[in-house]
């Protein structure tokens, strides 16, 4: 049984301009589908039947598109930010008795095509209270955020680069519950602040996907992604 993934989909996608005034960016079209039904078909396809969607702006109209997944045999679920924005970080914390003492993390606007049972079992193995996927960017699809030396993440800083960064946050962790133990209930935070808390306890494992990624936080990048579904369709 895998574990669960929750999804951050409660931004404002404030990039994409004009195209998420009338719509959330998860429910973008791309390639005759709402972006986020993609999303949940690739992450069946991968035997993951639980989703928690954690939403804010425009998260009722989210709700009522993908209804509660017995259309695509997978049981969603919803958490809402409430009256403050709470930043990826305590969206996750807010979701925590949806989604039980360990789950997957996925950004609502990436499409991540990689093998999610592995993340889970180098997880596991682990020990530790996180695990996040990264890719060896060299700058290539974004800016590498991540220093990986000595089979560890040594930094992550998504403002401040420093030299040696190769790597990039592949836009997939894992996490306990406890991680979130430390912050309160309901108080904004970044989950960037929290990855950066717990290199600093040594409780974040990585491991290294080879497959790129693909997003649609950005015009280019919904451009990239809707050609990717537009040549499989071909």
């Amino acid at each position: 049984m895998s574990l669960p993934v929750a999804i951050l989909a409660g931004g404002l996608a404030t990039r994409l301009g004009p195209l998420v005034e009338e719509v959330p960016k998860s429910l973008i079209d791309v390639a005759g589908k709402p972006f986020a039904v993609h999303q949940i078909e690739l992450l069946r396809r991968h035997g993951i039947t639980r989703i928690v969607f954690c939403v804010g702006h425009m998260g009722e109209r989210i709700k009522a598109t993908l209804g509660d997944g017995a259309s695509f045999d997978i049981h969603l679920e919803y958490a809402f930010d409430g009256p403050v924005l709470l930043g990826t970080g305590g969206a996750l914390r807010r979701a925590l008795p949806l989604l039980g003492e360990a789950f997957f993390v996925l950004y609502g606007d990436s499409y991540l095509n990689c093998d999610y049972a592995a993340i889970e079992r180098a997880f596991r193995a682990s020990g530790k209270n996180a695990l996040m996927a990264i890719l060896r960017n060299l700058d290539q699809w974004d800016r590498s955020n991540v220093l990986f030396k000595e089979d560890r993440i040594q930094r992550y800083d998504k403002t401040h680069r420093t030299p040696g960064m190769e790597f990039i946050d592949y836009g997939l962790g894992v996490l306990r519950a406890e991680a979130f133990a430390p912050y309160p209930q309901d108080a904004p935070i970044d989950l960037a602040q929290i990855y950066q808390d717990l290199i600093a306890q040594d409780q974040l494992a990585a491991f290294e996907v080879n497959q790129r990624f693909y997003e649609i936080g950005s015009p280019a990048g919904l451009e990239e992604t809707r050609r990717l579904f537009k040549e499989r369709k071909g």
